[in-house]
């Protein structure tokens, strides 16, 4: 008796095991290309759904295929060996689905994998999927798109009329709404892992308004191509981003959290985010915050990664009118080389405007910190530029080696600190700051000190302490003060014994210098 309830629990157990995978090949689908799987595929998720989920299984072969849709508790399993190769027919993607385009919510075409209100959903394998992005690329960029309304722009337009707009909304209206490679919206439990991404008609990886994201040991590569980001999660909560390798056309991590009045009016944050452990080569930014971020970003951890050709380094950026706050980010272990632009970027004017009152549109940045990071042969050390009305604060920068051809510069901040760092240049100071307050440098120098350069300008900076630095051997002048509202300057527990001038001051510097 005992051995047949043995045998028919292993019987069951087999047959449930053998149910739980998916092979899209037994619905239909074609492993040589010749045919769209589309219909097949879906089926094998509905057949999966049906019994409460299980894996849609893609063995070796190139799969010929439209846009797949996720239900919960579903796997797609790209095997070794595996190719989805996306259509290019725009028509493949209606009808048209609620979808989030550069922060704001609009109807727009299905993208390649898309995923809405479900939970447990994952995409692996060591396969490769293929976007075939170089259409949805051209029609992008075409200058026909401002000579008259395609049909799908046509189709856009009417779906999308009532939506709250983002304050430049002629350009969302004008343009053509491309695809993200794989957007899940408002899922939770989502993991997509060791599959290579290619070709990516837009953003490749965007997940939006989220909970517990993972993605890891991802490889993407996106060759030259407007908007082609890497990974970026929108909105979400929980995110996880580890071990992958990234090579993209823009950004190549970027966390966002709604543009202007469609991303205050949701109000989700982008929080609780660790990066870890990854590569980025081509890309216009290593990692970004911004600069759709009305919604907040908040509480982030950048870690143990590495920049190699990236236009900029970490890069937190926004305008007037997006509102919403930047804070408590931390960035630790970092190795940056051959960046093209600046390897440290917060600027809060993106793009340009005029000063105005406080308000919700207001953005802010504070509570930021950078720590154990090398800067090999950098255009610009880094830039701080906040607004007028609203300063850059809360900033410090520790242990760190910069390279760059010009050093780092500080306007309209204040709370900004340096410690342990050395920025040598090829031309200009190594720390510059011009209307900041608030600021300390602590054991800083210049190894490579330039002729009749000082190593430290400040013009118009009050309240600043400069204190533990031993200027090397060759420097001419350390610090140099000018603008009349430079004030309140403490140099204090330095060592000055090889340098003949110490600082130079101009005659309209003359309130509260200390130098002890």
């Amino acid at each position: 008796m005992k051995r047949i309830i043995t045998s028919l629990m292993l019987l069951i157990v087999s047959q449930v095991q053998a149910q739980s995978y998916y092979n899209v090949i037994k619905f239909g689908a074609k492993n040589d290309s010749t045919a769209l799987a589309t219909k097949a595929i879906t089926k094998a998720i509905e057949a999966a759904s049906k019994v409460g989920g299980g894996t849609i299984y893609f063995p070796a072969g190139k799969y010929l295929t439209g846009p797949i849709h996720l239900k919960s508790n579903i796997t797609i399993l790209i095997d070794a060996g595996a190719e989805l190769h996306f259509s290019d027919n725009f028509d493949h993607y209606l009808p048209m689905v609620q979808s989030r385009y550069e922060g704001v919510d609009v109807f727009s075409f299905s993208p390649l994998f898309y995923a809405y209100k479900v939970e447990n959903i994952a995409i692996l394998g060591r396969g490769l999927i293929n976007g075939h992005g170089q259409k949805w690329w051209s029609a992008a960029e075409s200058k026909n798109l401002s000579q008259g309304r395609n049909k799908w722009q046509l189709l856009s337009d009417s779906l999308n009329k009532n939506i709250l707009q983002p304050d430049d909304a002629a350009q969302t209206k004008k343009g053509f709404l491309r695809p993200p490679f794989i957007q899940p919206m408002y899922c939770k439990n989502i993991l997509i892992e060791g599959i290579t991404i290619i070709n990516s008609p837009f953003w490749t990886i965007n997940p939006e308004f989220c909970e517990n994201v993972t993605v890891h040991a991802v490889t993407i590569n996106n060759p030259h191509s407007p908007n082609t980001d890497g990974i970026n999660p929108e909105s979400c909560k929980y995110v996880h981003i580890s071990n992958c390798h990234i090579s993209v056309g823009d950004d190549c991590i970027t966390i966002k959290s709604g543009k202007d009045a469609p991303g205050r009016s949701k109000a989700m944050p982008a929080e609780n985010y660790t990066i870890t452990n990854c590569t980025m080569l081509s890309g216009h930014g290593g990692v970004v915050i911004g600069s759709e971020m009305s919604g907040d970003v908040k509480k982030i951890v950048i870690s143990n990664c590495v920049f190699d050709g990236t236009d900029r380094g970490i890069r937190i950026k926004t305008t007037r009118g997006r509102g919403g706050v930047v804070e408590d980010i931390r960035v630790d272990n970092i190795v940056m080389k051959n960046i093209k632009e600046n390897a440290f970027v917060l600027d809060m004017q993106y793009t340009k405007s005029q000063p105005e009152p406080v308000s919700v549109r207001t953005p802010k940045f504070r509570n930021i910190h950078y720590s154990n990071i090398t800067v090999v042969n950098a255009k610009n050390a880094g830039i701080i530029n906040g607004l007028e009305e609203m300063p850059i604060e809360n900033i410090s920068f520790s242990d760190i080696q910069i390279d760059a051809e010009s050093g780092f510069v500080i306007q309209k901040a204040k709370g900004i600190s340096f410690h342990n760092v050395q920025i040598n240049t090829q031309k200009g100071a190594s720390f510059i700051a011009t209307n900041a307050s608030d600021i300390e440098l602590n054991n800083v120098k210049s190894n490579a000190p330039l002729a009749a350069t000082a190593v430290i300008s400040f013009s118009n900076v009050s309240n600043a302490y400069i204190h533990n630095c031993w200027p090397v051997k060759g420097t001419q002048t350390f610090l140099q003060l000018k603008g009349n509202l430079t004030q309140n300057i403490t140099v204090k527990y330095n060592n000055f014994l090889q340098i003949a001038n110490p600082i130079n001051k101009s005659q309209e510097v003359t309130n509260n210098i200390i130098v002890e």
